[in-house]
Order: C-alpha cells, then structure tokens, then sequence
C-alpha cells in the first residue's frame, strides 16, 4: 500500500529538482543606442552668405543677398546619418543695392518682413550621396509657408581658424517658386523661379 505514495514522492522530487538545476535564462533586453559622435558647430553669419536671383522682366537675372544669417550644425562624417542642419535668415537683411528696392522687398508685396521676420531651414534627415556631397531633407519656412524641400549640400571644406578653432564649410544652391510661399507681386513681370545660394562656415562648438 506504500508503493503509491512512495512514486509520488519520488516524482515530485524529481521534477522540482529538474526545476532547480535547469538554466536560467536571462529577460531579453533592448540593444543599447548606437553612440553618436557628431560635432556640434555654430553657424559664422560674417564669414556665411545667402544669394538670390529672380528674373526681372523676361530679361536679365536681378540678383540680392541678406546680411544678417544664424544657425547651428550637428555633423558626423563618418555617420552623416545622425547629422542635423538648422539655418535662420533675417529677411529685413536684405540688400540688392539700391535703397528703394530693399524698402520694397521688406513690404508685405513681398518677405514682409514685419509680420515674418525670418526666413529658416530646418532639417529631418542627411543622406550621403557622394564624398563630400549630400541630401538634405528638411523644412523650409517663408512668410509663414512652410514645404519640405530637400537640397543637394556639399562640403567645401575643413580646416583651422585663427586661435586653432576647427571650421566647416558647406554649401547648396536650390530652386524654389515664390507663388507657393505667397510672393506673387508681379507675377509674370518677375519670374516665379528664385534661385538661392547658401554657403554657410561654421565654427566647432
């Protein structure tokens, strides 16, 4: 009457010490982010420009620039993919060389100025196309319009400023239609076409 018990016994001690001895397996876990080694940079308004040009009756090209640029730069040559681009353009900067003219861009005809003070380019995404060229995709922004846009950027350059400060130079020239931000004064007297020239130097952070 004993061998019941005794078996039962016996399995259940075999079982919990399967139990024991079985491996632990440990709880998965997350890979830990990738680190990024982007260097951070500040974008130099004195030694960076702004070109425009807008064709002017059907004729010749009327050409402008702005003075007054800011920004900041994250770049990793090695991961360009975690780089990152912010640029802001004062549009009451503008200087075409004549006085009566810039009065008039900065009207509500066209930047207005007042209500938008700055025109920006903020980007979401590089992509490495070349050796020292690239795809921007980010937002631009202009009288209050904004449209992703993406730009073909180039690095033009990398060396050492006065004092031994590190220095980056890129640059992108890109076409947008100023009906689509709104600037339609004139519209088949001043082509709808603006080329724009960025070439921005920035200095490591």
């Amino acid at each position: 009457m004993r061998k019941p018990l005794l078996i039962a016994t016996l399995l259940a001690s075999t079982s919990l010490g399967a139990i024991a001895l079985a491996p632990r397996i440990a709880p998965a876990t997350s890979p830990a982010p990738a680190a990024t080694t982007a260097a951070a940079y500040t974008i130099d308004g004195v030694h960076s420009a702004v070109v425009f040009r807008c064709k002017h009756l059907n004729t010749a090209y009327a050409y402008g620039m702005f003075s007054k640029i800011s920004g900041s730069l994250s770049f990793d040559d090695a991961s360009p993919e975690s780089s990152s681009l912010s640029i802001t353009v004062e549009t009451s900067s503008v200087s075409t060389g004549n006085a009566k003219r810039d009065g008039h861009l900065k009207s509500n005809d066209f930047f207005a100025s007042d209500e938008f003070p700055n025109a920006t380019f903020k980007s979401k995404s590089f992509k490495k196309t070349g050796d020292n060229t690239f795809d921007v995709t980010g937002d631009f922004t202009l009288r209050g319009t904004t449209k992703e846009i993406t730009v073909k950027l180039e690095k033009t350059g990398q060396g050492k400023g006065q004092g031994g400060k590190e220095l980056i130079g890129f640059e992108t020239t890109f076409t947008i239609n100023r009906l689509d931000y709104g600037v339609k004064f004139m519209e088949g007297a001043l082509g709808n076409d603006v080329r724009l020239t960025v070439s921005i130097e920035a200095g490591k952070n």
